[in-house]
């Protein structure tokens, strides 16, 4: 009995590394590759389309109201989170209104309107919350209409526009905004000095579409 207890024993051990040997040998698993994310880069060039409706901010009436559509150009820097930009754009416009009284009707129609502005804002990845302001212009035409005869005159209004607005990338270099202006433009007189404007003051409501141009999305792990 003694021996077959050695025997075994002996067999046992030799039996045991080899059984480890095949228990180690497992096969090479490659790690889940992690997932990529977008991080939305503004710092750039763009060009766009913007349009929108326009009405007077007046306590009388008749008020000038219409709309307009153009375009729109700028450059962003981004630092951080904060995003500092210029922007121009210029647009073509229908904003009017019309009053008549003893046979005489006087009509005031902004033919176009435009903006230089500062921009600067909050960006949270692909959205942009910000505040802008700057320089405002409208071209703006008086008529005179009676007895069948219309006389017109056309003037250049100067002033300021302050407001916000929060614009998005919806997809790589293409973004989307909606803005709310408010402004102010000096008065003028027409027909030689003989008829003042007083100041004209608009409310603007805009939507836009943007190309950035570059690379504003930089991918990372």
């Amino acid at each position: 009995m003694k021996k077959v207890l050695l025997a075994s024993a002996c067999l046992f051990a030799l039996a045991a590394p080899a059984s480890a040997a095949d228990l180690a040998a497992r096969p090479y698993t490659k790690a889940p590759v992690a997932p990529m994310a977008s991080v939305y880069n503004w710092t750039g060039f763009y060009l766009g389309i913007v349009g929108g409706g326009a009405w007077e901010a007046s306590s009388g009436d008749p008020k000038m109201k219409g709309g307009f559509v153009g375009g729109t150009a700028g450059y962003n820097w981004q630092t951080g989170n904060v995003v500092f930009g210029l922007e121009a754009d210029g647009s073509w416009a229908d904003v009017s209104a019309s009053a008549t009284a003893l046979g005489l009707t006087v009509s005031s129609k902004t033919d176009a309107l435009g903006t230089v502005r500062g921009r600067i804002g909050w960006a949270v990845n692909n959205v942009l919350f910000y505040g802008t302001g700057g320089y405002a212009w409208i071209d703006n035409k008086l008529s005179l209409s009676a007895l069948g005869v219309t006389v017109s005159d056309s003037k250049w209004h100067s002033g300021w526009t302050v407001g916000a607005g929060v614009e998005a990338f919806f997809a790589p270099q293409w973004s989307v905004k909606g803005e709310y202006l408010y402004r102010s433009l000096g008065g003028e007189t027409y027909f030689s000095g003989a008829v003042p404007s007083g100041t004209l003051n608009f409310h603007t409501v805009q939507v836009g579409v943007n190309y950035h141009f570059g690379a504003p999305v930089v991918a990372k792990y």
